[in-house]
C-alpha cells in the first residue's frame, strides 16, 4: 500500500504541488481577511472612539434611558460602504473572495467571447499552422473583439446600474438588478428557442403569455414561437446562462465547419496530386500549408473572419 501511495504521489507531483500551493493561497487570504475584519472591527469599538448614543426623549432630572430607545449612529466599515458587504463577518469575506476569483469565468461565459475564441482556433486547426498564431494573440484577439461586441451592453449597464449606485441613488440589490437586465437581454437575442425549451423542461418552468400573466387562468405560450427577450422577466439566469452557452457552442461548431471546407479542398486537391505522381513519402500537408496561406491572404480572410464574427451576434 505505501508503495502503490509513494508511485502516484511520484506521478502526480506537479498536481500535487499545485493543488497544496493553490490551498496555501486560499487560507491566507482568507485569515488575512478575518485578521483584517476583525482589526476593523476592534478599532470601531475602542473606548475612545465609540459610537455616540441617541435616545428617544430627554434624559435630563436622573430620568432612566429605555434601552429600546437607544440608537447607535457608528459607521459602518468603508468595505460595506462599498458593496454592501461587512467586513466584520468572516463569512460574507470569504463568500465574497470566492466570487472575485470565480468572476473573470463567469464573464467569458456571459459574453461573446466563447464563440469567438472556439471559431479562431478552428480557423487555426483548419489551416494547420501548429501554434501559430499563439494562444495569447488568439486570446488578446477574442479580448478585445469582446469588449468591442459588448460595448453598447456594458454602456448601458453603466448608466443604468453603476452611475446610479455610485451616487447613492440605488442601494446595491438593486444596482445588481438593472445590471443584470442588459445581460440578460443579449444573451436571449443569442440563445435559440430549441435550446431555451431544452432546459425549461428539465427545470419544469412554464413560460405564460403577457395578457394572462397573473389572471386566474394563465395560458402556456408555445416556447418555438415567441420573442424570448419579451419574457425575460419570466426567465431566470439559471435558465438563460446553459441556454445561451449551448447556443454559442452550438453557432461556434457550425461557423467552425463553414471554415474547414475551403481548407478540406486544398489538402484533397494537393494530396491526389501527390499520389497521382507518385510522390507517396512526401507529407501533403507540408505542400497543401502554403496554398492555404496564399488563399486566406488574397480573400483578406481575417477582415472577412471578424466581420462575420461581429454581424453573426444580434445587437
Amino acid at each position: 500500500m505505501k508503495l502503490l501511495l509513494k508511485k502516484a504521489v511520484q506521478q502526480n507531483k506537479k498536481l500535487f504541488v499545485k493543488f497544496f500551493v493553490s490551498l496555501g493561497v486560499s487560507l491566507a487570504l482568507v485569515i488575512g481577511c478575518c485578521v483584517m475584519s476583525i482589526s476593523v472591527s476592534a478599532a470601531n469599538n475602542v473606548g475612545g472612539e465609540t459610537a455616540p448614543v441617541e435616545t428617544g426623549g430627554d434624559t435630563a432630572g436622573g430620568g432612566s434611558i429605555d434601552p429600546d430607545d437607544v440608537t447607535f449612529n457608528g459607521d459602518h466599515s468603508a468595505l460595506y460602504d462599498l458593496i454592501g458587504i461587512d467586513a466584520s463577518e468572516p463569512i460574507q469575506v470569504f463568500l465574497l473572495i470566492t466570487f472575485l476569483s470565480l468572476a473573470p469565468s463567469l464573464l467569458i461565459m456571459l459574453t461573446s467571447f466563447t464563440r469567438i475564441i472556439i471559431v479562431l482556433s478552428f480557423l487555426r486547426n483548419a489551416m494547420q499552422t501548429q501554434t501559430t498564431p499563439p494562444n495569447m494573440i488568439l486570446t488578446g484577439i477574442a479580448l478585445f473583439l469582446t469588449i468591442f461586441i459588448m460595448w453598447p451592453v456594458l454602456a448601458e449597464i453603466n448608466e443604468e446600474a453603476y452611475v446610479p449606485y455610485a451616487n447613492g441613488e440605488i442601494d446595491t440589490v438593486e444596482a445588481l438588478d438593472r445590471a443584470g437586465r442588459p445581460l440578460k437581454d443579449f444573451m436571449l437575442k443569442q440563445t435559440t428557442n430549441s435550446n431555451m425549451r431544452f432546459f425549461l423542461e428539465i427545470q419544469d418552468i412554464t413560460i405564460y403569455s403577457e395578457e394572462s400573466l397573473g389572471t386566474d387562468n394563465p395560458q402556456a405560450v408555445n416556447i418555438d414561437e415567441i420573442n424570448l427577450q419579451n419574457y425575460q422577466d419570466q426567465l431566470g439566469f439559471q435558465v438563460v446562462v446553459p441556454a445561451f452557452i449551448v447556443s454559442e457552442l452550438t453557432r461556434a461548431f457550425q461557423m467552425g465547419f463553414m471554415l474547414f471546407i475551403p481548407f478540406l479542398i486544398i489538402d484533397l486537391v494537393v494530396s491526389s496530386t501527390l499520389m497521382s505522381m507518385g510522390m507517396m513519402m512526401l507529407p501533403p500537408a507540408m505542400i497543401s500549408l502554403p496554398f492555404k496561406i496564399l488563399l486566406f491572404v488574397l480573400v483578406d480572410g481575417w477582415q472577412m473572419l471578424i466581420g462575420t464574427l461581429i454581424t453573426s451576434f444580434n445587437l
